[in-house]
């Protein structure tokens, strides 16, 4: 697609079509560049998650021009047998919404506002002074036929690789730093497992319950919908089978399992992990690295759409000066880094089974943390 004298086929490649690419798109179309969306993926993308849109992250999804469909969510509820702590969300409510409804409708959006999808497997790129070379093996439409196809090439002024934990733009511009490591030790991988539940919410809170090694999110996503997650180490977080997410669900959380137990699972038991990764910068020449590529801690607090769509604004302002996205960087997930690490240092810590009660004793400042989260 590039005649090998430098012409661009766009001004920016944003690397994956997940909620934080979309929304990265419509920045760029808005501060008046021309875009294109690379993802290999084909139709609408889930995404194991817990699916709740904070109030901030409702609010930014909305300002994209974008109003998903989903269920009302007007606070937070840390849970532990025989404790509970509540915090309603004073700014007005978020919304729990499916992942697919959440694309689709950011995809809506993107589509509109004149932002082309290439379906392909980004397999090389290459820079210059003037801007990027991304080398793209297409990918087939649903339905199509025909063996494999050429590679073809993206000449762009910048890339934007906002394709998730396991970004190959991170790889391949050379800004992996792997997973990591805390207190000079290897940290513990954790990992991630979600199923729908054809049941009617019995909350309008995002409910979080706490067992002794794992956490299980439960979200209302729909009328007749709740989404479960589960959150813990590989050994504790279940085999990526419908009967180890049961055995889990049974054994961890017991009264969860037990309300849960005439309630049919819909859609696909999707899994993801290990969650936390690390870059060594967020920038490389002309390459951004935004959301979950330019690294994650956990899903622990919930803020992964928030912080990620920040990121994407950020990136687009800064486009120019790869310092100052640094900077915006470390602003718009300072809170998130901060509070996650330090949660997860305390629930892998002998105190964990405090987490609940210390909660139920100082509402305010639990009410504190989840006000920070809901910003």
């Amino acid at each position: 697609m590039t005649d090998g004298g430098g012409t661009r086929d766009a001004d920016v490649v944003v690397v994956g079509a997940g909620p934080v690419g979309l929304a990265a798109a419509v920045h760029a179309r808005a501060a008046g560049l021309e875009v294109l969306i690379v993802d290999r993926r084909t139709g609408t993308l889930d995404k194991a998650c817990g699916e709740g849109l904070l109030p901030g992250a409702l609010r930014a999804v909305q300002a994209l021009g974008a109003d998903p469909p989903g269920h009302p969510l007007t606070g937070i509820s840390y849970r532990a047998p025989g404790r509970h702590a509540d915090h309603r969300f004073a700014a007005g409510p978020g919304r729990g919404v499916r992942r697919t409804a959440l694309h689709e409708a950011l995809g809506e959006r993107a589509d509109a506002v004149g932002a082309p999808l290439v379906y392909g497997r980004v397999t090389a790129l290459r820079q210059d002074a003037a801007g990027v070379e991304v080398e793209v093996v297409p990918g087939s439409r649903a339905g199509e036929t025909g063996g494999a196809r050429a590679p073809v090439t993206l000449r762009a002024g910048w890339v934007l690789g906002c394709d998730g934990l396991h970004s190959a733009v991170r790889r391949l511009a050379g800004l992996d730093a792997g997973t990591g490591r805390s207190g000079g030790r290897p940290v513990r991988n954790r990992y991630g497992l979600r199923r729908h539940y054809e049941v009617a919410p019995w909350s309008d809170l995002v409910e979080v319950h706490w067992s002794p090694h794992a956490e299980a999110y439960v979200t209302p996503v729909a009328a007749g919908v709740v989404g479960v997650a589960l959150l813990g180490p590989r050994a504790r977080s279940g085999a990526a089978s419908g009967a180890g997410f049961d055995a889990l669900l049974r054994t961890q959380f017991p009264e969860l399992s037990a309300r849960l137990a005439t309630a049919t699972s819909a859609g696909r038991l999707l899994g993801a992990g290990p969650l936390r990764r690390r870059s060594r910068r967020r920038t490389a020449g002309r390459v951004r690295l935004v959301g979950d590529a330019s690294g994650y801690v956990d899903a622990l607090t919930g803020e992964g759409v928030r912080v990620g769509l920040a990121q994407a604004d950020a990136a687009v302002r800064h486009l120019g000066d790869p310092d100052a996205y640094e900077r915006a960087w470390r602003t718009v997930t300072r809170d998130y880094r901060t509070l996650t690490t330090g949660l997860l240092a305390w629930a892998a810590s002998p105190a964990r089974r405090a987490i609940v009660p210390a909660a139920a004793r100082a509402p305010w400042l639990y009410g504190a943390v989840v006000e920070r989260l809901a910003r």
